[in-house]
């Protein structure tokens, strides 16, 4: 089993609806939750203008290869109305597979680590929450060290501490 740290996102309809209903998704899709970030309300970065984020990030434990885990992740998004039109533009669910293990790798369809994880203060903020220690392959500094060295971003700021308990699944 590898260790898994996935970012979730949504600025579309009901945010958390579909940030909830994600994890439940990836649950089912042979991984075992481990823990789930607070809820942070982001503004967007790139893209047309559109509305505000919600942003957490989850670890997992799963038996799955990386490149079978992501398209289960971009299968999960299109079951959850996500379209793919103009980049960075506005979407019902961004699934990222931030980390793998200590994986490093290089393809035409998936870099890992996710290759804009240590420049997006929305996304180390709640990795930090529920890895502040981990050390990011490549990289040489752990979570916490990555989100010390980079100055907060205008508009990241906490939505909720506690949306989705572990073991209380909602229903779909």
């Amino acid at each position: 089993m590898s260790v898994v740290f996935i970012g979730l996102g949504a600025n579309l309809g009901e945010r958390e609806h579909y940030l909830e209903r994600a994890l439940l998704r990836l649950e089912r899709e042979a991984l075992l939750l481990g823990a789930v970030s607070p809820l942070y309300e982001t503004s967007p970065v790139g893209g047309p203008p559109q509305g505000l984020f919600l942003n957490s990030c989850a670890s997992f434990e799963t038996s799955l290869p990386p490149a079978l885990l992501l398209r289960k992740m971009q299968a999960i998004e299109t079951a959850l109305g996500r379209e793919r039109g103009e980049r960075w533009g506005p979407r019902t669910i961004d699934l990222d597979l931030l980390l793998y293990g200590s994986v490093i790798m290089r393809t035409p369809l998936l870099e890992l680590p996710h290759p804009r994880l240590t420049g997006r203060y929305f996304v180390l903020r709640p990795l930090a929450d529920i890895a502040p220690g981990l050390p990011v392959p490549g990289e040489g500094k752990t979570v916490r060290r990555l989100l010390e060295e980079r100055p907060p971003t205008a508009g990241v700021r906490l939505y909720r501490k506690s949306w989705y308990r572990i073991g209380k699944l909602p229903r779909e």
